[in-house]
């Protein structure tokens, strides 16, 4: 008898068992529920302040990309809830845009003015200006500015780079002067010691021009020696090395890089 009611007492729990897991299945769907619902009520004034204080934090602080773009380059706009905060946005971008308009229309000036300069003086074959990525470029080849392996200035060089020297006044812009050579090694007894003392030497020879005789404010000018690492015709002839060595001043479109 006992033995029957024992068993009868287990199938009867065995049987109500499911009913443990439905209603720990129902509290977890309940909890659950209640999460999405929390997570779908979002203070939207709390979001829009801890949003622009961390914008803020990230701007003035060090970054491993530029200031303003995200890791996949350029930043998504996010429009300011305040009405003020977006008008000065607003302006800021119309300035700045305005600015870049006002500088490119300064730099296509210049090539054209220099471009006219060159073939009233019919300097085709000495000197040449170019519109590139970076900026207004132009290339004076070596024996128009100096004697073959040396870095003093010729008396015939003066003319263009006094006008060169009237127009970069005008014009907002970094200038880079970059020095060029072959690749030959300068001749036994030369007072530098290969290409790039030579291509250094070139480059500061034509920024001491502009800064010394020309009184341009040095903070303008960029120095920069490559040797023979950056030719724009294969080493292979003496037309082609002649192409190679040369200075290039370039008047820079955007900032240089720090």
């Amino acid at each position: 008898m006992a033995r029957r009611r024992k068993a009868k007492d287990v199938s009867h729990q065995s049987s109500e068992r499911w009913l443990i897991t439905y209603a720990d299945l129902i509290t977890l769907l309940m909890i659950f529920f209640v999460i999405m619902y929390a997570m779908s009520k979002v203070d939207v004034a709390k979001y829009e302040s801890l949003a622009q204080a961390l914008q803020l934090q990230f701007a003035d602080g060090p970054s491993i990309v530029p200031k303003g773009a995200g890791i996949m380059g350029e930043a998504i706009p996010r429009e300011s809830p305040d009405p003020a905060v977006r008008e000065r946005q607003s302006a800021e971008n119309d300035a700045e845009r305005e600015a870049r308009n006002q500088k490119e229309e300064e730099l296509q000036n210049l090539l054209k003015v220099v471009r006219e300069y060159i073939a009233e003086q019919r300097l085709e074959g000495q000197v040449s200006a170019k519109d590139t990525s970076r900026g207004i470029a132009i290339t004076l080849n070596d024996l128009f500015l100096f004697d073959l392996g040396k870095a003093d200035l010729k008396p015939g060089a003066y003319p263009v780079l006094e006008k060169l020297a009237s127009l970069f006044p005008k014009l907002n812009a970094k200038v880079g002067i970059e020095g060029h050579t072959d690749d030959l090694p300068l001749a036994t007894g030369s007072l530098y010691q290969d290409n790039w003392g030579l291509s250094q030497a070139r480059s500061v020879s034509v920024i001491r021009y502009f800064v010394n005789s020309a009184k341009l404010e040095p903070a303008t000018f960029i120095s920069s020696a490559y040797a023979d690492t950056k030719p724009v015709a294969p080493n292979d002839s003496e037309a082609n090395r002649q192409k190679n060595r040369r200075v290039e001043i370039v008047v820079l479109r955007g900032e240089p890089p720090q």
